[in-house]
């Protein structure tokens, strides 16, 4: 079956044209990609990246005015291929209490995902505009599916996912934790027992999905148990923009000392905090790895010192949950392309069994989607890994599954 996957963002499309396989036992393979590429900077001079089996790496500068736009732009590169598409699948961010696995998106299911942006503000009207642009090139008949970002966290227990707030208030206003990155850390422990061949259902596994955004994940059997984003992406670890877990009182506080509104001091935690607000220069890991080294910026070393700790403080938290784990992987552009970051979060972690080896961790950059790589010291317990994830494949796979389901 080809499957078309777009991937929303609030200013990108990503997208990936592949052939999956059923095999004699039911399992799935996804074909290396038959087309892909990304759409960047959405709503100015966006950067049209594209690269196949049948064409070579290009890059073209467009100016783009939104995601309907977009679409039309990535589908007129798809025009010898439209017809021979099955299925599309869409990765959407926040699928709430309703959407707790993949979903053949119906006019109902759109409205659903349309209801949810007040939960999502930033992501679910992009992943909605996809869905709306891809369905009038394609028509009514075309399966769709939507592969939900929260959908892979639905299994944590009630305890991982409550705040301690009066039980009314929760239920009136669907307050709880959601997670997200879902799909990534799916994709993460995937990617782990395919290069092991540990099979899930036996292993505890620490995922940490490292970009400008950062979450850390708990699986055990294969199934999220705990993990770090809650109620939105703001919660958690140290990211790119985002603060991360702060005190709540902060938020009145500034509220009323800076005189500006509450969501204003919400933009300053989501969109000027973080790696950014604390090196006052840029949410770019290698530019403050580089003017730390260079240039001995104390407040960039501090930034990445800080970013480090705070995930070190949840990898500390996530053994003791699980009763320890089998494996920590990393993944998501830090993860997988800075070295000396995976080194000091796994820094004096002795303690637990974790010896990352110098050699294979510095080895262990620019992996191929869905490559993974061992870091740690053949006696390491827990192993340590660098898995290239690969969320198109993850989505081309469910898509699959959902539609197949559906048709038995």
């Amino acid at each position: 079956m080809q499957v078309l996957v777009l991937n929303s963002g609030s200013s990108s499309i990503k997208f990936r044209l592949v052939e999956v396989v059923e095999e004699t036992k039911g399992s799935l393979t996804v074909r290396p990609a038959l087309l892909q590429g990304a759409l960047k900077g959405i709503g100015g001079v966006a950067s049209l990246e594209l690269m196949g089996q049948t064409v070579g790496r290009s890059t073209t500068m467009l100016d783009i005015q939104d995601h309907a736009h977009a679409l039309r732009v990535l589908l007129d590169r798809l025009a010898g291929s439209l017809d021979e598409i099955e299925a599309v699948g869409h990765r959407v961010v926040h699928g709430g209490d309703q959407y707790v696995t993949s979903t053949l998106i119906t006019a109902q299911v759109e409205a659903g995902i349309d209801a949810l942006s007040e939960l999502a503000p930033l992501h679910n009207p992009s992943c909605l505009a996809g869905i709306r642009g891809a369905r009038a090139v394609f028509g009514p008949t075309l399966p769709m599916v939507a592969v939900f970002d929260t959908a892979f966290h639905q299994t944590m227990p009630e305890i991982a996912k409550q705040y301690a707030l009066p039980v009314e208030l929760v239920e009136r206003h669907r307050i709880r934790r959601y997670g997200f990155h879902g799909i990534a850390h799916a994709s993460l422990a995937d990617g782990y027992a395919a290069y092991t061949g540990n099979p899930l259902e036996e292993t505890r596994l620490i995922t940490f999905q490292l970009g400008n955004g950062c979450s850390v994940t708990a699986i055990a059997q294969g199934r999220s148990v705990e993990t770090s984003m809650g109620f939105t992406p703001l919660e958690g670890l140290v990211m790119g923009t985002r603060s991360g877990d702060v005190d709540a009182s902060i938020v009145g506080y500034l509220s009323d000392r800076e005189k500006v509104e509450v969501a204003e001091v919400e933009r300053w935690l989501n969109e000027r905090s973080g790696l950014l607000g604390l090196s006052g220069r840029s949410n770019d890991m290698r530019e403050l790895l580089r003017s730390a080294e260079q240039e001995q910026d104390k407040r960039a070393e501090f930034a990445i010192d800080l970013f480090c700790y705070r995930a070190r403080k949840y990898l500390g938290a996530y053994l003791a949950l699980l009763g320890g784990a089998d494996a920590i992987v990393f993944g998501g552009g830090i993860g997988e392309n800075a070295p000396e970051i995976r080194e000091r979060i796994c820094r004096n972690m002795e303690w637990c069994g974790l010896e990352l080896s110098h050699d294979r961790n510095r080895a262990a950059v620019g992996l191929p989607p869905g490559h993974a790589a061992q870091i740690s010291t053949d006696e390491s317990q827990p192993a340590a890994y660098v898995v290239a994830a690969d969320e198109e494949t993850w989505i081309a796979g469910e898509t699959v599954r959902c539609v197949r389901d559906i048709d038995s």
